[in-house]
Formats: C-alpha cells, sequence, structure tokens
C-alpha cells in the first residue's frame, strides 16, 4: 500500500511538473495584441517593463496604514494583501508589467466625492483588458485603484472574498507608488484642475 501511494504521489508530482512546464512554454501575448484591444477603449498613456524595474516601497504601506480609512476593512487592501515583501514576490512571478490611465473629467478634482464616482469606468477597462489578456492564453493579476468596492460590505476579515477572481487590490497596497513610475515612463501623473488620471498595473506572464 505504501508503495502504491508512493507511486501515485510521484506521478501526481511529474504531472504537475508537466504541466507547469507547458504552461511555461506558451507565449505571452504580444504588444501589438494587446494594443489593438485598448485601441476600443478611452486608455490615456500607456507602457510595458519589467516587474524587476519596480520600486517596492514600505513608507508606501506606512501611509496606508496611518492615513487611509480603508486599512484593515477589505481584503483589497492592507494588511489582507500581505506584506510588501510578500506583494513583491508575488509580482516578480510574472515577467511583464502593463501600466496604463484613462482620464475622468470632473469639476473639481478636490472635490473627493465626485473623483472616486468616476473610478466605475476605468475598473471596467481594467476588468475587460484582464479579461482580454487570460483569453488569450496568458495568465496575468491586475492592480487597480483605491480600494474595492464591488460589495457595499466587505466580508473582511470572517469571511473569504466573494469574488476574488474580480476584485483588484489598490496598486499602493502592493507598496508601489504609481507617481513614480509615471515619471520614469514619462507618462502624465497630473493634468488639469477638471481631470482626473486613474492608473491600473497589470501584471503578465
Amino acid at each position: 500500500m505504501v508503495a502504491i501511494i508512493r507511486h501515485f504521489l510521484y506521478n501526481k508530482t511529474q504531472m504537475n511538473e508537466e504541466i507547469r512546464e507547458k504552461e511555461e512554454d506558451l507565449p505571452m501575448i504580444s504588444h501589438e495584441k494587446l494594443e489593438a484591444f485598448i485601441c476600443q477603449y478611452p486608455v490615456y498613456q500607456y507602457a510595458f517593463f519589467s516587474p524587476e524595474e519596480i520600486e517596492f516601497s514600505y513608507r508606501v504601506r506606512w501611509i496606508c496604514e496611518k492615513e487611509c480609512q480603508r486599512f484593515n476593512t477589505t481584503w483589497a487592501c492592507p494588511p489582507a494583501v500581505g506584506s510588501v515583501e510578500e506583494c513583491k514576490h508575488r509580482c516578480l512571478a510574472y515577467k511583464e508589467c502593463f501600466l496604463f490611465s484613462t482620464i475622468a473629467e470632473v469639476t473639481d478634482v478636490i472635490n473627493f466625492e465626485e473623483t472616486l464616482s468616476t473610478r466605475k469606468e476605468h475598473e471596467n477597462i481594467t476588468a475587460a483588458i484582464e479579461q482580454f489578456i487570460n483569453s488569450q492564453g496568458s495568465q496575468c493579476m491586475a492592480l487597480s485603484t483605491e480600494s474595492c468596492d464591488i460589495c457595499v460590505i466587505c466580508t473582511y476579515p470572517s469571511v473569504p472574498c466573494r469574488f476574488p477572481g474580480k476584485m483588484h487590490p489598490c496598486v499602493e497596497s502592493y507598496g508601489i507608488i504609481v507617481s513614480e513610475l509615471a515619471e520614469k515612463y514619462h507618462l502624465d501623473f497630473t493634468l488639469s484642475p477638471t481631470q482626473i488620471l486613474w492608473f491600473g498595473i497589470i501584471f503578465i506572464k
């Protein structure tokens, strides 16, 4: 019986390794194919780069903890997303990043309530890009704006997330400073007092 179990475990391990090797051999979605897809959406600017080029900052996490009301209240924010080191490890498992922005028109960017009300379209675009990448045989992980608002009341921390496949953690929750990435890749970070830029990052492999 022990020999049978060992043989089963060996075959299962070997099968998992073969599946993983096949997944690694799959071609990642091309820039051209992704660029052609996003043409149907109001994507303002974008850049491709390696996750290795991202600087993961603990000071962003400190701001989350000290200044953000969503801290420790949702699965999309710290501490639920894990430590900065865990987030970094998760990101580095991917081969490429797709950073993009969309524009929303407001009467005044200082009006926080009005500004937040415009992020829904950006979230929908993020979800559409994510679904397209997955449909092309690539794997991806999306980080988006602010905090998840799919549910009126998050199940955190007592019950697992209801929609883990739709929930997009906040970019900053991973210790990523969007303004620095925008500057590094020559993307606008601010426009005018009546225009807000929303950012998202999709990790692809």
